[in-house]
């Protein structure tokens, strides 16, 4: 670029007029925003929040106490007790979730083999004190319920990249 061009460039505030077209330009276009609290954008079928158990359509838990999330949680967030039942199966007694320790990796998700521990489309849990997020099995079994068509449509959408 010569000299003359770019002096005559500088001098006509070229830069300037092209930045205050475009945005006279985005003015008249519709607004991109949303009232956050009362409208919600949409959500990626992978997003990871707050956990949920799930249940079989006939109320059984679907947790078979194999314990893979404990294992594989590199956080060492959860905790499992398991009882065997009378039929020889097994059972969780205690299933807690330290959601302080959580890092939200999803590594509990992908290893459990009948899809019993789930991270729902809940990212708003803020919480007053830290006893608040302690999950025990009773509230992890109520989110599950609460979400349980959201769950299954999330699982059921993302399924063919498992």
């Amino acid at each position: 670029m010569s000299f003359i061009d770019r002096t005559a460039r500088s001098f006509l505030l070229a830069e300037l007029v092209s930045g205050m077209a475009l945005t006279l330009k985005y003015m008249f276009k519709p607004k991109v925003t949303i009232n956050y609290p009362y409208e919600k954008g949409p959500l990626s079928p992978r997003f990871r929040g707050e956990h949920a158990l799930r249940r079989y359509p006939n109320g059984e838990e679907r947790c078979i106490a194999c314990k893979l999330c404990e294992a594989i949680c590199p956080a060492q967030a959860i905790t499992i007790e398991v009882e065997p039942r009378n039929d020889g199966s097994r059972r969780t007694t205690r299933y807690d979730i330290d959601m302080t320790k959580c890092i939200y990796c999803g590594f509990c998700e992908e290893a459990c083999p009948v899809d019993a521990i789930v991270e729902g489309p809940n990212f708003e849990f803020a919480t007053e004190n830290r006893e608040e997020l302690f999950y025990d099995k009773d509230k992890l079994l109520a989110n599950g319920e609460r979400w349980e068509a959201e769950l299954a449509a999330r699982l059921e959408a993302d399924a063919p990249y498992r």
